[in-house]
């Protein structure tokens, strides 16, 4: 995401900007998230699972994404939520992991943000 990101809007990332600001805050909201990853309620975990692959995504957390695989995957396996489970997904196949067991998600219009042609929010025009 940040690559395509970048790619559309050169210096979205740059250093004193508010996305970096918040981009920089993930390594403490890990912290923050993981010890929820073994909570004794199944909807804190998920919960606790959606987020902390998101927050991996910031360099400084790449080390993690091996364990967090596990949690996406049981997201994937044991969740009735579809867009959570889209979240899992997309983290395993981002980070390599084998995703060709899992039955893929039917296209949903909100997939692909608002324009008829199916572009994203981020896409230019065809």
């Amino acid at each position: 995401m940040v690559d395509r990101t970048e790619r559309y809007f050169p210096g979205f990332l740059t250093p004193d900007t508010t996305p970096a600001a918040f981009r920089d805050l993930r390594p403490m909201l890990d912290r923050a998230v993981a010890p929820f990853l073994r909570d004794s309620h199944e909807d804190v975990r998920e919960a606790a699972g959606l987020a902390a692959p998101v927050l991996a995504e910031h360099p400084a957390l790449a080390r993690h994404r091996d364990h967090l695989a596990v949690h996406a995957r049981r997201i994937l396996e044991t969740s009735s939520d579809d867009p959570g489970r889209r979240v899992a997904r997309g983290a395993l196949e981002a980070w390599g992991h084998d995703v060709t067991d899992i039955e893929p998600f039917q296209g949903e219009p909100w997939d692909r943000g608002p324009h008829r042609d199916g572009r994203g929010d981020l896409e230019p025009p065809v």
